[in-house]
């Protein structure tokens, strides 16, 4: 079986992985991202995506406990009026932002970068006698973007979503997943972008390491009678 790691501590991505069957585990970075942007000076937040996706992936890449497993990393940016915004984290920044946000558009750019830490040569990785699958070498990446669009929000509306506490870790300042997906009208592109992990570029990125993403599934995917409409 193929070993997956998300290297991410965000509940919304690894409870997407699970809702679509996809078994991994969750292995935490502490990579300090003001200094990984200030290190290469990126600023344009498509590109910011994918470095700050690539600098978590390496980084739990690196650990003795990745040995044998792909990693992938997610970095989620919202891009708006020109401008890249990551999490607000205080109240006074994510009231500025939702005024202007409110009935207009964004895009949410998120990051993917995959390490896949097989054994190039495959063989017997854990000399416990079980052949493993041999690793492709790859490290690669991609973004997903897609354009976000608000409803108009009230003052009110505002403080209240606040209060909840949901925007003050999310890029933008709102989710689509929680409280905030009442104030989204709709999404041009993968939804799932706006969560922070686009399945199917996960796949793709998969594939080219020479995974099916079929491997992964555990049969343990949401069950569709617990989302199918009455």
């Amino acid at each position: 079986m193929t070993r997956l790691i998300l290297a991410s501590q965000s509940p919304a991505r690894t409870k997407l992985l699970s809702h679509a069957g996809i078994q991994h585990e969750v292995l935490v970075s502490d990579v300090d991202e003001d200094a990984v942007q200030a290190r290469y000076g990126v600023t344009d937040p498509h590109d910011t995506a994918l470095l700050l996706a690539r600098a978590k992936a390496e980084a739990v890449a690196s650990l003795p406990e990745a040995d044998g497993a792909i990693v992938i990393g997610c970095d989620s940016v919202f891009e708006f009026d020109g401008e890249a915004h990551g999490k607000p984290y205080t109240a006074d920044v994510a009231r500025e932002r939702m005024l202007r946000m409110s009935g207009s558009m964004g895009v949410l750019h998120t990051g993917h970068w995959l390490v896949d830490c097989r054994d190039t040569d495959g063989g017997d990785a854990d000399g416990g006698g079980e052949l493993t699958a041999r690793g492709s070498g790859a490290t690669l990446g991609s973004v997903s973007s897609a354009e976000v669009h608000f409803m108009e929000m009230s003052a009110e509306e505002i403080e209240t979503y606040i209060a909840t506490g949901e925007p003050l870790q999310c890029a933008g300042s709102f989710t689509i997943d929680g409280y905030g997906g009442a104030f989204i009208r709709k999404v041009d592109g993968d939804p799932h972008t706006v969560v922070g992990l686009s399945i199917s570029t996960l796949r793709a990125l998969l594939g080219q390491a020479n995974v099916g993403i079929t491997e992964l599934w555990t049969g343990g995917a949401i069950d569709p009678a617990d989302v199918r409409a009455e």
